[in-house]
């Protein structure tokens, strides 16, 4: 990965790297489009036995066949936009690392959030890069140890590229809180590679 304005804020065995603005110039049109131009959808998922709608809206990208599945979901792929097909790129040559599928979460306001949970469908492989585009509004991602000894809060400003690799998954999860005082919008942007067609 480039590191000329990346921040390292986990290393070791778990990766956690931050880029405040790598999209600088393309990040405000990326936001028109992407609200306005995407099928949004509101699923229910299914959590400890009880049905909910999701609080916040979705859309899954991808190449043929890359299917996903999480909390009782199971995802088609819509066909790449050229703007995705555009960021996948950017974030292909950052991250060093090929990208074959993205979920795409809408964040209405602050009340809508993300509990939370980590990346480990087993479609996704061992160690997993995720990686993280924020567009729109400043929210804070929590994240927190899987054996409760460390906990840590990332912003991600309007342009932002937040990547998870190595063993993170395995270690560590992460949520998208509540934020009553934010009365914007803001689009998330997660990249990934899907290891295995359903």
């Amino acid at each position: 990965m480039s590191t000329e304005v990346c921040q390292t804020l986990l290393s070791g065995s778990s990766v956690l790297q931050l880029w405040p603005q790598p999209f600088a110039d393309s990040a405000d049109a990326w936001l028109r489009q992407l609200t306005a131009d995407t099928p949004w959808r509101q699923d229910r998922i299914t959590l400890y036995g009880k049905t909910h709608p999701l609080p916040r809206q979705q859309a899954w990208y991808g190449d043929a066949g890359c299917e996903y599945r999480y909390s009782g979901l199971h995802l088609q792929p819509l066909a790449w936009t050229p703007t995705l097909n555009r960021i996948r790129q950017t974030l292909e040559r950052l991250c060093a690392h090929r990208f074959n599928a993205a979920l795409l979460n809408y964040y209405r306001n602050g009340n809508d959030r993300m509990g939370w949970h980590s990346d480990n469908e087993p479609e996704l492989g061992v160690n997993p890069v995720i990686a993280i585009a924020s567009l729109g509004a400043t929210r804070e991602l929590a994240l927190r140890r899987n054996d409760g000894s460390d906990r840590m809060t990332v912003s991600l400003p309007h342009g932002s590229l937040l990547v998870m690799s190595g063993a993170f998954q395995h270690h560590w999860q992460h949520a998208l809180p509540v934020r009553k005082r934010v009365s914007e919008p803001r689009l998330s942007l997660t990249f990934r590679y899907v290891r295995s067609v359903l």
